[in-house]
C-alpha cells in the first residue's frame, strides 16, 4: 500500500516554491489525491476537477457540430484535466497547451501525474513552455506559427480576474488585453476562463466590450473535505461569425 503522504517533486520557480505531492485520504475510502502547491496556496487538486472539465466542455459545445477539425489552445496545464476534456471531443484535431512552469510539463512526460501519459502521447496535443499572458500580448501562442488563430482559447491560470498568481498578469484583464486575445480567435471562436470567485461584474462588462456574446456560468461541485457544495465560475465569450 502506498504511503499516506508523498512529495513527488519540489522546485524553486520565479512564481515561488512549486510542489507536487500525492496523498491517500483515509476519510474518503483511501482515495489517492494529487495536489500542486505554488508558494503558500493550492494551485490544483485531483479531488476537484469538475470546473476544469466544464471549462472545455462548455466552450466546445458552443462551436458548430459540423466543424470536424477544431484547433484549441489552453493556458495552464496543471494536472491536465482541461486538456483531457478537450481531447475527448473527437472534433479537436490540434491542441496547444501553454504552461509557464517547465517542471509541470516534465511531470506529464515523466508520468508523475495520473494523466501524464495520456496527454503527452496524444499526437493531437503539443505542450509548450511559455508565459500565456506575455504570448497573448505579442505574437500569439504558437512560436512555430506567429499570429496563429484558434477556434477556442481556454484559460485556467489565475484564481480569478482579481486574485492573480502574479501581478504582471494584470494587463491581460483589460480592454486592450482582451482585445488582443480576441485577435487570436477564428470567426465564431470561443474564449473561456475559469475563476474560483463568483461572477465579477467589472470583468463581465469588459468581456461585453470586446465580445458580442458573453455569459457567466456558475458550476457547483461537491466538497467532501468540508461536506458542502463549492462553486466556481466559467466565463464564456464568443466572436462574431
Amino acid at each position: 500500500m502506498p504511503p499516506d503522504f508523498e512529495e513527488l517533486d519540489y522546485q524553486q520557480t520565479p512564481l515561488g516554491t512549486l510542489i507536487l505531492r500525492r496523498r491517500r485520504m483515509r476519510s474518503l475510502d483511501d482515495l489517492e489525491v494529487y495536489e500542486i502547491i505554488l508558494g503558500t496556496g493550492y494551485l490544483m487538486s485531483s479531488l476537484f476537477t469538475t470546473v476544469e472539465i466544464a471549462l472545455a466542455d462548455f466552450a466546445l459545445a458552443l462551436l458548430p457540430a459540423e466543424n470536424k477539425k477544431l484547433s484549441v489552445a489552453v493556458g495552464g496545464l496543471g494536472l491536465g484535466y482541461t486538456a483531457q476534456a478537450a481531447l475527448k471531443d473527437p472534433r479537436v484535431s490540434q491542441l496547444l497547451v501553454v504552461e509557464a512552469l517547465p517542471s509541470v510539463i516534465g511531470w506529464h512526460h515523466q508520468e508523475l501525474v495520473p494523466l501524464g501519459r495520456e496527454i503527452s502521447t496524444d499526437p493531437r496535443c503539443r505542450l509548450v513552455e511559455g508565459d500565456f499572458f506575455s504570448l497573448a500580448a505579442n505574437n500569439g501562442f504558437d512560436s512555430e506559427d506567429p499570429g496563429r488563430t484558434f477556434d477556442a482559447i481556454l484559460l485556467d491560470i489565475d484564481h480569478s480576474p482579481r486574485n492573480l498568481i502574479h501581478e504582471r498578469h494584470q494587463d491581460f484583464y483589460s480592454l486592450a488585453g482582451l482585445s488582443r486575445l480576441r485577435s487570436f480567435l477564428n470567426p465564431g471562436g470561443i474564449f473561456a476562463m475559469w475563476s474560483d470567485d463568483p461572477p465579477d461584474e467589472d470583468f463581465e462588462n469588459l468581456l461585453r466590450d470586446v465580445f458580442p456574446s458573453t455569459e457567466s456560468r456558475i458550476v457547483e461541485f461537491p466538497n467532501p473535505l468540508q461536506g458542502i457544495a463549492s462553486r466556481s465560475t466559467v466565463y464564456l465569450a464568443q466572436c462574431p461569425d
